[in-house]
This record gives structure tokens, C-alpha cells and sequence, in this order.
């Protein structure tokens, strides 16, 4: 398997991420600069009505485009496990990160929240969406297999959906070739027309952003500005911790010195803080993974995979983002809300595509959000700030990345301090 998956087989999609940021600058200036004045009130009669349609153009793309992405993705990982043992114990090490990302992500955005206390309860734009009922417990398990998933479809009930095609999926890959090959297709031609639906969508974020923006200034005042300087510092520090985990990975599953993994990782670190890709980042890690004296047959074959299905701090973020997002639309989370969050944060990592992060943002946070009964308009919002944090995304997902292969090289070959011998070059 490489890097050419499905998902990297999408449509290529621009985004707008600076004009978007802009246009949120720019809306927030606006709603301070007109409050307190007669022009305040036709405007937002007419800045609410805009965000709120634009909002609703993303929120149209959000079922089919996971169920899409979820598909190929598990039907990719199921295709990667079947290729021997080093590959079986690669998707164990994702998949078990990626659970703990994600239960971290909870734990650790609701400690900050506790101790620091953004904003709470900003006043929605007016004509935004109103939230769905959030979920208890006894919701969250009887949600988990749904009665009819047409009418969980319908009714925006994301759990049991995304519940149904993870189990879909992965009953498609008992099927033969061509019968499994047609599904496959057929899922990732649905996403690939979303992907392009939404990257319409989105070329419109500095207009709907700038309607959101003004709208929640105008009836929040500077309350709004402090929420997005938190919500970027609180975000990434959850991303932080998934970074700081590798380092211990590296030391107790890898069996390399911290000090080394740290030197060997830190020139894939930079690439990935200035490109904001983990697969541009590819060479240097494969570099970091030879100065730690990982078997090159290990590299060349873990890493590809690990760039294609294995994002460690997007569970763990996407939570966090949904959590945060409820804190500032003023809904109180159950135990129910929070399980369904980490459950969905958790399967549709394996739908993400290596794609620009305000598309990941929307594809990935929406489902979290909607199962935790979450609204989606500050969704809209905290979009145009997400390049900020998507460094810090990249960052740890690149440390993960190489921490991880040095793990799976060792337990499939014991010590793997002893380096392959030389090929010698033929003149």
C-alpha cells in the first residue's frame, strides 16, 4: 500500500484559508464598529440570513462526504492488514493510538476548560441552526446500532450512521474482488463529487465567515475575539500532548534515548511546521527513521501507511474542537454526549483525506459536533482560524509517525539496533 490511496486520489480542492481569515477579521471589526449605532440592526437582518445559508451549504456535504471517506478508508485499512505481520502490527499501533487520541482529547479539553473558563453561552447569529437535543447515556447505547438507518439519516442522528458504514464496510471486505471493488468505487465516486460540492462551498468562507463574524460581535462584543484567542492556545495544547506521547513511545516501544529520537525527529518537525503536510514531510521522516537506525524495508513500508491512515492528533483535536464549540453555544455535554463524541471522533479519523485542513476541519468536527447535539455555527466560525492550530495537527502527527515505526520495527524484529548491512554499489 502507499501514499496514492483513495483519498489521495480526491479532487484537488483550494481553499481560500487567508482571504477566509480575513474575511473573519474583518466581520469582527465590523459587528464592534457598527454596535451601539442605528445601522447595527438592518445589517445583521441581513449578515444572519447569509451565514446561516452558507452554513447550511456545508452542513448539506457533511453525510454523504463521511460516509464516502469512511468507506475507502476502512476498506484500506482492512487491505493494509492483510500484508503480512509488520503490517498487522502497524494498523494495531494506529488503532490503538488513535482510541487513546481520542479519549485524551476529551479529558483533556474538559480540564481546561474547567480551569480557565472561556466565554460560555455567546448568542448564535441569528437564523443559525438550533442544536439537537443533546444525548444521555441511555441515548448513547441505544444509538450505537440504529433501527433504520434511512430514518437516522434523516433525522441528522450521526452516531448510528456512522455506526452502520464503518459496519458496512467492513463486512464489504468478507466480499470477492469484484463485488468489493464495484462498492469501493461507487463510495469513493460519492465522495469525490462531495469533495468538489464542498470545495464550492468553501471558496464562499470569506463571505460566510464575514456575516458569521459580524453577526457574533455585533451581539457579543469582545467576548468573541478573547473565545478565538483561547479556542487556538486550548486546541493546540490538546494536539501537544499527542506530540509529547511520542516521545515516550519512542522510548519504551522503540527502545531508542529520548535525546536521539528528539535530534533525529526534529528536522521532519520543521518540514512539517512549514508545509503543514505530513506527506511532504515523507523524506524527512524517512531520514529521522535511518538516523535512528530503523530497518529501511520497516521505513519504506510503515511510514506510507502511517501518512495515509494514521493522523494521531485528529481524534484527539476534533474533540476537543466539538467540546469547545459546545462551550461556547452554552450546551451542557452528558456522559452520553461525550462517549458518542469520542466514539465518532475515533472511526471517522479512518475516513480523513490529505487534503487542506479547513476541509478536514469541516469533514472530520461536523459528525463529532451533530452526535454530541452540538449546533454547527460556531463551526463556521472556528474554520477560519484553523490554520493556526492545523500546525500544531501536522507537527505531532509527523513526531507519531516516527515514533510509531521505530516501535513496529522493533517488536517485529526484536532489537532493531543493529544496522542492515551496506548494498555495495555497482560501478
Amino acid at each position: 500500500m502507499t501514499a496514492q490511496s483513495a483519498a489521495g486520489r480526491m479532487p484537488e480542492i483550494k481553499v481560500p484559508g487567508l482571504l477566509t481569515l480575513g474575511g473573519l477579521v474583518a466581520g469582527l471589526l465590523a459587528g464592534l464598529a457598527l454596535s451601539g449605532t442605528d445601522a447595527l440592526e438592518p445589517v445583521v437582518a441581513v449578515a444572519g440570513p447569509v451565514g446561516a445559508l452558507w452554513l447550511q451549504g456545508l452542513q448539506m456535504t457533511i453525510l454523504p462526504l463521511v460516509a464516502g471517506m469512511l468507506f475507502t478508508g476502512i476498506v484500506e485499512t482492512a487491505s493494509a492488514a492483510s500484508a503480512g505481520k509488520i503490517a498487522r502490527r502497524t494498523i494495531a499501533f494506529i488503532v490503538g493510538s488513535l482510541a487513546l487520541s481520542s479519549l485524551i482529547g476529551a479529558g483533556v479539553m474538559t480540564t481546561l476548560i474547567a480551569l480557565f473558563n472561556p466565554p460560555n453561552g455567546l448568542t448564535p447569529p441569528p437564523a443559525s441552526a438550533t442544536p439537537q437535543a443533546v444525548p444521555g447515556i441511555g441515548d448513547f447505547f441505544e444509538a450505537i446500532l440504529p433501527t433504520n438507518v434511512v430514518s437516522a439519516a434523516a433525522d441528522g442522528a450521526m452516531l448510528p450512521v456512522i455506526i452502520f458504514v464503518a459496519v458496512f464496510a467492513v463486512a464489504s471486505t468478507r466480499l470477492a474482488d469484484a463485488p468489493r471493488q464495484q462498492l469501493a468505487l461507487v463510495f469513493e465516486g460519492i465522495a469525490g463529487a462531495m469533495m468538489v460540492v464542498i470545495g464550492w462551498v468553501l471558496k464562499l468562507a470569506p463571505v460566510g465567515v464575514f456575516a458569521l463574524g459580524l453577526s457574533l460581535t455585533a451581539s457579543s462584543g469582545l467576548d468573541a475575539i478573547g473565545t478565538l484567542a483561547q479556542y487556538i492556545v486550548l486546541v493546540a495544547s490538546c494536539g501537544l500532548v499527542i506530540l509529547l506521547l511520542a516521545y515516550p513511545l519512542a522510548a519504551i516501544a522503540a527502545r531508542k534515548p529520548i535525546g536521539a529520537f528528539a535530534r533525529a525527529v526534529l528536522p521532519a518537525q520543521v518540514v512539517a511546521i512549514s508545509t503543514q503536510s505530513s506527506l511532504a514531510s515523507l523524506p524527512a521522516m524517512l531520514a529521522a527513521s535511518r538516523e535512528l537506525r530503523v530497518r529501511t524495508a520497516t521505513a519504506e513500508f510503515v511510514l506510507p501507511i502511517a501518512v495515509t491512515l494514521f493522523r494521531a492528533t485528529s481524534p484527539a483535536m476534533n474533540v476537543a474542537v466539538a467540546i469547545y464549540a459546545a462551550h461556547i453555544a452554552g450546551v451542557e455535554l452528558s456522559a452520553g454526549a461525550l462517549a458518542a463524541g469520542v466514539v465518532v471522533a475515533f472511526i471517522t479519523t479512518f475516513g480523513s483525506a490529505s487534503v487542506p485542513g479547513t476541509i478536514t476541519f469541516i469533514l472530520n468536527i461536523a459528525p463529532v459536533a451533530a452526535a454530541m447535539g452540538v449546533p454547527l455555527w460556531p463551526l463556521g466560525i472556528l474554520v477560519a482560524v484553523e490554520m493556526l492550530p492545523d500546525i500544531m495537527r501536522t507537527v505531532g502527527n509527523v513526531t507519531m509517525d516516527v515514533a510509531v515505526t521505530g516501535a513496529v520495527d522493533t517488536g517485529t524484529f526484536g532489537d532493531a539496533t543493529e544496522v542492515e548491512p551496506e548494498r555495495e554499489t555497482v560501478h
